[in-house]
C-alpha cells in the first residue's frame, strides 16, 4: 500500500478519490484550502486521512504535503465556468503556480510517481466527435478569458510530461468529461438547472415553466457520473503507461435542451425552452472516445437515467449550502 497526497482533495472529485484510495487501503494525505472543497465531502474518512490546510500556491505548505509521501495526486485547481469568466487571472494564478510548485516539490522530496487531473476543456472545439486522446489541444482566442481554464490544463499537461521524461518514474494524466453527481459544485450546468427550476417551479404552480438557456439548447456533451469517474482513474493507476494520457467519461451524449427537459420531468414539471445568447467560446459538442482506458478494464456502470435524479434530489435539499455573493 501506498502514501498519496491528493491536491484538492476536499474538492468534489477529489473527495471521491480520496475515498476510493482510503477504501483500498492506501495511506492518505489531503492538502486543501478549502477555497472551493469542503470538508463535509470528507467526513466519511476523517479519522482515516490526514487533511493539510494550505495554498497550492505556497511553495512550502506544497512541500511539506509532499514530504513522506510515494504518490501525488495533483487535483487543485479553479473549476467551474463561472469563474473562467469572472476570475481568469485567479484560474492560471492556481493552475500555473500550482503545478510549479507540484512538481518542485516532488522533485526536491524524491517523489516519483505524480497524477495529473486535466480537462476535456483542453480542445475547446474538437477537431473530430468522438474525441481520442490524440486531438491537438488548442487555445483559440487569448483574448477570451474562458480560455484562461483550458490553457492553465494544457500548460499542466507540458509540465507533466516533459519534466516526467527525466525526474519522474510514473506520470499519468486524465482527462474527465464532464463529471457530476451530488455536491459537485455550484458553477456547472447540472446544479444551476436544478436551483433555477426549483425557484421557477415556486414561481410557476401549473403549466409549462419558462426556462431560459444560453444559446437554442443543441449543443452536446456526455456526462459522466463521479463514480464511474473513480472507477476510470483507478484502472489508469492500477494498468496505466508511464507518460501516458487517458479519457475518463461516458460515450452517452444528450443535448442541453433534452438534459433540462430531463430534470424537469424528474420533478414532475414540463418546461417551455427560451433560447438565448450563446457564451463566446462555448463549445457546441464533446463527447470523449474511452477506447484508450476501456482497454485498461474501464467501462462506465451509471447511465445519465440512473446517476441524474439524485444529483438533481441532493440541490434542491441542500439549496442553504451555496454561498451568497
Amino acid at each position: 500500500m501506498s502514501s498519496i497526497l491528493v491536491t484538492g482533495g476536499s474538492g468534489f472529485i477529489g473527495a471521491a478519490l480520496v475515498k476510493a484510495l482510503v477504501r483500498d487501503g492506501h495511506s492518505i494525505r489531503v492538502l486543501d484550502d478549502n477555497s472551493r472543497g469542503a470538508m463535509r465531502r470528507l467526513q466519511d474518512v476523517a479519522d482515516h486521512i490526514e487533511f493539510i490546510a494550505g495554498d497550492i500556491r505556497d511553495p512550502a505548505a506544497v512541500t511539506r504535503a509532499v514530504h513522506g509521501v510515494d504518490e501525488v495526486h495533483h487535483l487543485a485547481f479553479v473549476n467551474g465556468t463561472e469563474f473562467f469568466y469572472s476570475a481568469p487571472e485567479l484560474v492560471l494564478d492556481v493552475g500555473v503556480k500550482g503545478m510549479i510548485n507540484v512538481i518542485d516539490a516532488c522533485r526536491s522530496e524524491g517523489v516519483r510517481s505524480l497524477i495529473l487531473a486535466s480537462s476535456s476543456e483542453v480542445y475547446q472545439t474538437p477537431p473530430h466527435i468522438p474525441t481520442d486522446e490524440s486531438a491537438p489541444l488548442v487555445v483559440p482566442d487569448p483574448g477570451n478569458p474562458r480560455y484562461s481554464y483550458g490553457g492553465g490544463k494544457i500548460i499542466s499537461e507540458l509540465m507533466a510530461i516533459n519534466y516526467g521524461r527525466k525526474y519522474f518514474d510514473r506520470v499519468l494524466i486524465f482527462r474527465p468529461h464532464n463529471v457530476y453527481g451530488p455536491d459537485m459544485g455550484w458553477e456547472h450546468v447540472i446544479p444551476q438547472f436544478s436551483l433555477r427550476l426549483k425557484q421557477s417551479a415556486a414561481e410557476h404552480r401549473s403549466g409549462k415553466i419558462p426556462f431560459k438557456l444560453q444559446s437554442d439548447g443543441s449543443q452536446t456533451r456526455s456526462f459522466c457520473h463521479v463514480d464511474d469517474l473513480v472507477r476510470g482513474v483507478m484502472a489508469m493507476r492500477a494498468k496505466g503507461e508511464h507518460l501516458n494520457i487517458y479519457h475518463v467519461g461516458t460515450t452517452e451524449e444528450i443535448t442541453i435542451a433534452d438534459l433540462a427537459r430531463r430534470i424537469a420531468a424528474h420533478r414532475g414539471r414540463e418546461i417551455e425552452l427560451v433560447a438565448g445568447p450563446a457564451p463566446e467560446g462555448a463549445t457546441d459538442r464533446r463527447c470523449p472516445d474511452i477506447a484508450k482506458l476501456k482497454k485498461l478494464g474501464y467501462s462506465p456502470q451509471v447511465p445519465l437515467a440512473n446517476g441524474l435524479p439524485s444529483t438533481v434530489d441532493w440541490y434542491w435539499a441542500h439549496e442553504e449550502l451555496q454561498a451568497k455573493i
